[in-house]
């Protein structure tokens, strides 16, 4: 079957897709955009967290064919088209980084990387509908669906405060 999406902003196509193939394997094999990480392929590690018509969701979890006509966001996706600092890292889209992204590499809350994506997706999330910096116990539930085997975890919330703090350098009165 054919998959017709808009991925990061654009429509894109992939053809030849079998009844059973996620959308993470569609993103990472068909489309060219391997930021989304297979890793459990059952929705309990959170590494291949993308935004489904604006909601975070495992695209693992997500049959490729439910995707057809809706709108996905990738981690590729959330970088600033055209500007900000570190352009280089934010791949073809040739703009900065996020800020989230750009709190992650500024906290050192990046090991090996595997789970990063996810995370980044995840908090993003949490932050676009957060004023001011959450408390740890949000942050912690709303990444709670994301392991990392590399961490404690304390660099990944700096990381979300840090980004939370930029978004917000005045705290709400």
């Amino acid at each position: 079957m054919r998959v017709n999406v808009t991925v990061n902003g654009r429509p894109m196509t992939a053809d030849d897709v079998w009844e059973g193939e996620s959308l993470l394997y569609v993103l990472r094999e068909r489309l060219g955009l391997p930021g989304a990480k297979n890793a459990c392929e059952q929705g309990e590690c959170g590494s291949c967290t993308v935004y489904l018509d604006g909601a975070p969701v495992c695209a693992c979890l997500v049959a490729a064919g439910q995707a057809e006509g809706r709108e996905v966001v990738t981690v590729e996706g959330l970088a600033v088209p055209g500007g900000g600092p570190a352009g280089e890292l934010a791949g073809e889209l040739g703009g900065g980084l996020d800020e989230v992204q750009r709190a992650f590499v500024d906290a050192g809350a990046v090991q090996c990387g595997f789970c990063t994506p996810g995370l980044v997706v995840q908090a993003h999330a949490l932050l676009a509908g957060a004023e001011g910096v959450p408390p740890d116990a949000d942050i912690r539930e709303a990444l709670a669906g994301n392991l990392c085997r590399c961490t404690g975890y304390e660099k990944i919330l700096d990381a979300v405060r840090l980004a939370a703090t930029r978004r917000h350098p005045h705290p709400p009165p």
